[in-house]
């Protein structure tokens, strides 16, 4: 199946969830068992060699096929979540949003030093959310970190919110908003 096959069935909503979004919905290519198995096979293809120990899941959409992943890595799935919603003690990093601040936490001792980590997501547009979760990743000084979207939407204007020197990829690199 090409990138191009895997973006056509993408769903774009409009003015979702406000207007001048153009939404790009992934429940649409979910659907389809081949768009699910290419997406999944691209990913593990993309990391079965990186030595990965725990995929990392950025709240919500990273949850739909980061344990999957984890499970054909042979690595463990670490839940990283939006404040308040872990019932253990944390590990937390406060980021700025565009409506104001807000915080995503982990558990303590979900990630140790001798952790290869990947963080996951659905999709990368201002890169605000996931350049937080590196930061609070990192707190915990893994050997190694990666991040991956399956979507990266090259069309978003973002800041300069990574260090340089961070391992980001996408499976469909180049999806760009239509005209």
């Amino acid at each position: 199946m090409t990138t191009e096959e895997l973006i056509a069935n993408i769903r774009v909503v409009p003015d979702f969830p406000q207007k001048g979004i153009m939404f790009q919905d992934i429940t649409t290519l979910l659907l389809k068992p081949e768009c699910l198995k290419e997406l999944s096979d691209r990913l593990y293809e993309q990391y079965k060699d990186k030595g990965i120990t725990k995929v990392v899941g950025i709240e919500s959409r990273g949850y739909l096929l980061g344990p999957a992943l984890a499970i054909r890595l042979g690595a463990g799935f670490v839940l990283l979540r939006k404040k308040g919603k872990l019932p253990a003690e944390v590990v937390s990093e406060t980021y700025m949003k565009e409506y104001g601040p807000d915080s995503i936490e982990i558990h303590k001792g979900a990630i140790t030093e001798n952790d290869v980590c990947l963080i996951h997501d659905d999709l990368l547009a201002t890169g605000g959310t996931t350049a937080a979760a590196y930061r609070l990743v990192k707190k915990f000084n893994p050997k190694d970190i990666y991040i991956n979207f399956l979507i990266d939407l090259v069309d978003c204007p973002r800041a300069d919110v990574f260090p340089k020197d961070a391992k980001i990829s996408s499976v469909l690199p180049v999806l760009e908003f239509p005209d």
